[in-house]
């Protein structure tokens, strides 16, 4: 076996019992992802619903399949129809796109809200104090489960800088839990990627999105 199952093997063994792997396969090879599900790896997370979509059709549901990218509201349709999960609900408008599309083919889908740590005004995401509002909304919709929160945090060189935006999305995600606000038993905390996971476990983080630290580096574009 290749160096990609013995690093979801490795990863694996470390996250057992602490937190869910995802595996972020953006320019990633059916062949890769094939090899990380030998090694056991069973969650991935696709940004680009083109790309996705042959890697889905070809590797099937046996895995499950989260949509991690921004969502634009043309593409709702095929991301419903394709995914099993969307990490990146970031207003009442798209979450409400979504069921109609769920509704219409007979579907009820997993959603996070994407949320905004930073407060960063270039970035997507509903803001802290603008979650709870929209997690009262989205809990109305009937084809949708509202399934958890997710949060990139600001893009800082230093892994140990994100504690604070993980701490305050952890706190945020047991208010909604203490409120009885998530529509599923066991809420996920999409938190931390290769390079600031372990801190993000630290801060409540239950699933962790990987992609370098399995895959190596994404080939630049020439």
């Amino acid at each position: 076996m290749g160096m990609i199952y013995e690093k979801v093997r490795s990863l694996l063994h470390e996250l057992e019992g602490k937190a869910k792997l995802l595996l972020a396969t953006k320019e990633r090879t059916v062949q890769e992802i094939q090899e990380a599900i030998e090694a056991g790896a069973r969650i991935f997370g696709e940004n680009y619903l083109q790309e996705a979509k042959g890697k889905i059709e070809q590797i099937g549901h046996s895995v499950e399949w989260h949509f991690i990218g921004s969502i634009q509201k043309r593409k709702i349709k095929n991301i419903v129809e394709l995914f099993d999960v969307i990490e990146s609900v970031d207003s009442i408008e798209i979450a409400q796109i979504v069921d109609e599309f769920c509704k219409k083919y007979g579907k009820v889908m997993s959603v996070l809200i994407e949320v905004n740590s930073g407060k960063e005004p270039q970035k997507s995401g509903v803001m802290l104090e603008d979650v709870v509002d929209v997690a009262k909304a989205i809990k109305k919709f009937k084809n949708i489960k509202f399934a958890g929160l997710m949060t990139m945090g600001p893009n800082l060189p230093n892994p140990e800088d994100l504690r604070p935006y993980f701490r305050l999305t952890h706190e945020l995600f047991l208010q909604l839990k203490n409120e009885g606000l998530f529509d599923v038993d066991e809420p996920i905390l999409s938190m931390g990627m290769s390079s600031t996971f372990r801190i993000a476990i630290e801060e409540g983080a239950n699933l962790v999105r990987i992609g370098t630290l399995v895959f190596g580096e994404r080939k630049k574009k020439g």
